[in-house]
């Protein structure tokens, strides 16, 4: 039985179509699969060959989810306990043995399936493909050795043809051996390399490897590491049919003639592979049918050779380009590729394609790095990508978080070199959403680099030639902070060409990061929050904070007694062993809105907290955007965006998809015409993400008293440039009669006084008092809240199911005299009252003035057997 915990952030959706001539061997736990996949431990077995037959009696052997690991199947088998629980990952435990105790043997599987071949495959080449196995395997088919496979990140194509059962089912059996170097913990007398760092990355010989090096362990996940390090088939396996010629890694170059953007050429490459023993000469047709343009060119084939089609390029005349969020559509193209043998279509592929031009430069007042879209600036508003540590991934899942990741405004993601490259699913939904991608490999500062260049470099190569035809695909960095690299510079040249890069994340014109961890907000505004000094300028690649998970998630992540009274214990290792301080200095910030006597409250408060942590670090980097501010910046990313584990230290979303307040005041934040207030200056400032300026804007501030009563109310008009910030419009005071809670409230209306936009902030009367204290408006002061008056909230629902998913509208008005303060609208099953995840609501935790209405919709893909509920800070009770 698949555990409880891993399923709960799984969505059924439909799979991404594949090809006809494509058979998933997924299994039937992921997305769809239809397959029944077994395992067994190594020693407990014969041969492969023996394994690898039809009449091989697997029933006693463990059921396997693929793709999938070792660790993620025995514990849905309940084999070994749910790592994500608790103290059950604690390595000094031993709940859970850990592959450099027990040695390789323990963690080494056979994995095994059988398969009907389709009956359009028949009389067609036949090629296993697997699109990632870490970290070495056999693989055999029907009793014979196909070949064997080495490292994470490569892609393996093994021909099937002549071991094809004539009739009845083929059996695929797979052995797959763990890493070589699994690395332990890190002496404890070997301190931190920089100030603020944690030890990360075990005792650093993981890195010898070309895998996912956060598997040992990291200071924002579990210290120490995941304890199988990710054994397993953890990417699909297909069987792919062509005839003679087979066509792969399509690849369109695009050279827009700018600034006009009025045409482009499109250089389209695609490999041909001779997969028979005869040369072979073949036709290779490629198509963009909007242009209704084709290219045609002969090719000729040794046995087994593969070979780059290079094509005369395409002109595109008034192309729809392909933008970033916010920046305009995300225009995708069609290409159709397609390889005659005589006569016959041998092989044929469809791909998408955007036409865009992404570089960057160091002409900047600074030196620091400047991304450009189609000839424009581009502010980087993005944000560090991390993989789920068990690999527990999913195109459900993958979607879930990219569609949080666009609703929250976040226009660009690092995918983080301690992880992985993302599957396909990821880039694809990426180019969809305009989300652009900074693709770093697999090396750290923190661990040792790989000890085989070529398998290093070959895993690379065929990484490239997997995303590189991505719209979304806008740079490439060799390492997390580290200088002595495998050079792949060569390698990027040759197989791309269009996408920059620097060698590793903190040099060429990006400093390094910091924060981290939870700090007095106070401390953004006057950029002190760093310990290794300013870090609001230039480019910094993370600066971030953690928010509480809500209590639902956190009940589901530990027992009951350890959330209250907090057990710091268990509190710290489900926080990268206290690495966010979570248990300390983030509790002492939510007791400043009085004492908790429940977990419940402790929560609700905790929201606040996070929320204004969060809202407060996009928004000064908005205000100090390009030249706009009093120092220049380019942009940062926040760090870190998802949760690898469940953990106290949450983030937008908790790792079970359930958002916290941070999404939707990031949203906020992140909003294209957003009015702001800097809690330091006083002042309100409006920033325009849109690349077209905006005449005679109005913005509205209102500063309303603990009783909600309006105790400031001006209107000033302005402009707003293109792609960038009108400053310090207006400023606010706080004479002591508005003590001991204001409540500001900023609208944005149009020329015409259309509402654009409004933001709604609460602060106290504590004097700030300067870097490191623990005082000012944004942090202390805040017990009077607990006695805020009640404010009566009524709702009006109605639900409609369009394509598998149920929509929801909630209407909420205010009808009182009173603020209704952080009210949060909860999605839950009618029968346990669980909260429905994923669910994509279109705001939450928001505040309503006297009279005020607002509309909410929620969509989600589970059954419509679901309440909304109602919460709130001060809500009314009937």
């Amino acid at each position: 039985m698949v555990s409880a915990l891993l399923l709960s952030a799984v969505v059924t959706i439909v799979p991404a179509q594949l090809p006809d001539n494509v058979l998933s061997l997924r299994s039937t736990e992921i997305d769809g699969g239809k397959q029944t996949w077994t395992m067994k431990q190594m020693d407990q077995i014969g041969s492969g060959e023996a394994v690898s037959k039809a009449d091989y009696d697997d029933e006693k052997w463990l059921r396997a989810i693929v793709p999938g690991t070792v660790l993620t199947s025995l514990v849905a088998n309940r084999v070994l306990p749910e790592p994500y629980f608790g103290l059950n990952n604690v390595a000094d435990l031993k709940l859970i043995p850990d592959l450099a105790e027990t040695g390789p043997d323990f963690y080494t599987f056979w994995f095994r399936t059988e398969f009907d071949t389709p009956r359009s495959f028949r009389g067609k080449h036949l090629t296993l493909q697997f699109d990632g196995i870490n970290y070495r395997a056999e693989v055999w088919l029907n009793g014979h050795h196909l070949g064997n496979l080495a490292g994470m990140f490569n892609r393996g194509r093994l021909d099937a043809t002549p071991y094809m059962a004539k009739k009845g089912k083929n059996a695929l059996a797979i052995k797959v051996f763990p890493v070589d170097n699994p690395g332990g913990l890190r002496a404890k007398s070997n301190s931190p390399r920089a100030p603020g760092e944690n030890i990360n990355g075990g005792d650093g010989t993981i890195g010898k490897d070309v895998t996912m090096l956060m598997s040992v362990g990291w200071d924002f996940t579990f210290a120490d590491g995941i304890r199988d390090r990710n054994t397993g088939i953890w990417r699909d396996v297909k069987l792919v049919a062509t005839g003679p010629v087979a066509l792969k890694n399509p690849f369109v170059k695009s050279k827009i003639d700018l600034p006009s953007a009025n045409s482009a050429e499109e250089a389209v490459v695609v490999e041909a592979e001779n997969v028979t023993d005869e040369p072979q000469t073949a036709q290779v047709q490629v198509e963009i049918p909007a242009t209704k343009a084709k290219r045609s060119q002969e090719v000729t084939l040794a046995p087994r050779e593969t070979k780059e089609v290079v094509f005369e390029p395409i002109e595109v005349q008034k192309p729809r380009l392909w933008w970033p969020l916010n920046k305009g559509e995300q225009y995708l193209y069609d290409l159709k590729a397609e390889v005659i043998v005589g006569k016959q279509t041998s092989d044929r592929l469809k791909t998408k394609f955007g036409i865009r031009e992404i570089r960057s430069d160091l002409n900047t007042p600074d030196k620091s790095r400047m991304f450009y879209v189609n000839g424009h600036r581009f502010f980087v508003r993005g944000s560090n990508w991390i993989p789920e540590a068990m690999l527990r991934n999913s195109r459900a899942r993958t979607e879930a978080e990219l569609r949080y990741t666009a609703q929250s405004g976040v226009n660009f993601l690092r995918q983080w070199g301690g992880g992985i490259t993302e599957s396909d699913d990821f880039y694809e939904l990426c180019d969809e959403l305009g989300i652009i991608v900074w693709t770093e490999f697999w090396q750290t500062g923190n661990t040792t680099k790989p000890t085989d260049p070529i398998l290093y470099r070959a895993n690379v190569a065929d990484t490239v030639k997997r995303i590189r035809n991505h719209a979304c695909n806008g740079y490439y960095v060799s390492a997390n902070e580290r200088d002595d690299i495998i050079p792949i510079k060569d390698l990027l040249d040759q197989l791309d060409g269009t996408t920059g890069y620097q060698i590793q994340s903190e040099v060429s014109g990006i400093h390094d990061g910091s924060p981290y961890k939870y700090v007095n907000p106070m401390y953004y505004y006057d950029d002190t929050a760093s310990p290794r000094g300013s870090r609001i300028n230039g480019f910094c690649p993370e600066y971030g904070t953690p928010i509480l998970p809500t209590v639902e998630c956190l009940r589901e992540m530990m027992p009951e007694k350890d959330l209250w009274p907090v057990n710091r214990d268990v509190w710290n290792y489900l926080d990268g062993g206290g690495f966010h301080l979570v248990a300390t200095d983030y509790k002492t910030a939510v007791d400043q809105y009085g004492p908790s006597t429940s977990i419940d409250e402790f929560a609700k408060k905790a929201q606040a907290v996070g929320a204004i942590g969060y809202r407060g670090i996009w928004e000064c980097w908005n205000e100090n955007r390009y030249e706009y501010g009093d120092r220049f910046t380019s942009g940062f990313l926040f760090w870190y965006h998802n949760s690898p584990v469940p953990q106290v230290a949450g983030r937008m979303w908790d790792w079970s998809l359930e958002p916290t307040a941070a999404l939707y005041f990031t949203q906020d934040a992140l909003e294209p015409i957003h009015a702001q207030f800097d809690f330091i200056k006083n002042t309100v400032s409006v920033n325009n993400e849109f690349i077209r300026e905006f005449k005679g804007v109005k913005v509205r501030a209102r500063i309303f008293d603990i009783d909600s009563q309006v105790r400031f109310d001006k209107t000033v008009s302005t402009d707003l440039p293109l792609d960038g910030v009108a400053n310090d419009i207006l400023k606010l005071d706080f004479p002591e009669a508005f003590a001991p809670i204001q409540f500001i409230r900023l609208d944005v209306t149009d020329s015409e006084g259309k509402p654009i936009s409004d933001t709604f902030y609460w602060r106290s009367s504590q004097a700030y008092a300067g870097p490191k204290t623990l005082s000012g408006p944004l942090y202390g002061g805040f017990e009077p809240l607990q006695n805020l008056a009640s404010a009566k909230v009524e709702m009006s629902t109605s639900s409609k199911k369009s394509k598998g998913k149920t929509v929801w509208t909630a209407k909420l008005t205010n009808p009182s005299s009173k603020i209704a303060f952080l009210i949060q609208l909860k999605l839950q099953d009618e029968k346990t009252s669980r909260p429905i995840r994923p669910a994509f609501y279109s705001d939450n935790w928001i505040s309503l003035l006297p009279g005020e209405s607002r509309t909410i919709t929620i969509e989600t893909a589970q059954p419509n057997r679901a309440k909304l509920v109602l919460d709130g800070w001060n809500l009314a009770r009937n």
